[in-house]
């Protein structure tokens, strides 16, 4: 299992229902490949540039284990999913944990 990161921007004009949708499936993707997540909401934040004519974009961060091979049906679903900006994903380094 590796440590991956995605940040998500949705829609500003998404409502919480259908952001709450998305990311649930994301992460029942993740979890039907025996991987953990954590998400967390960053919430409506201002953009530095338009985005699809929006000047504003709701954030979320997803920390989770996965195998890596589930990182591609991942970024598929973004990809196919509307209301869904952008999104970056990045493999985080495994550190461990030295128990003295």
């Amino acid at each position: 299992m590796r440590k991956f990161e995605t940040l998500l921007l949705l829609s500003p004009e998404l409502s919480s229902d259908a952001r709450e949708t998305t990311l649930k499936t994301i992460t029942q993707i993740i979890e039907a490949a025996n991987g953990t997540v954590h998400a967390d909401n960053w919430g409506m934040k201002d953009l530095a540039y338009p985005v699809k004519k929006h000047m504003r974009g709701y954030y979320v961060k997803l920390d989770y284990t996965a195998p890596g091979n589930i990182i591609k049906e991942i970024e598929r679903i973004i990809r196919l999913s509307t209301g869904i900006f952008k999104f970056i994903t990045i493999k985080l380094k495994n550190t461990q944990e030295e128990v003295a």
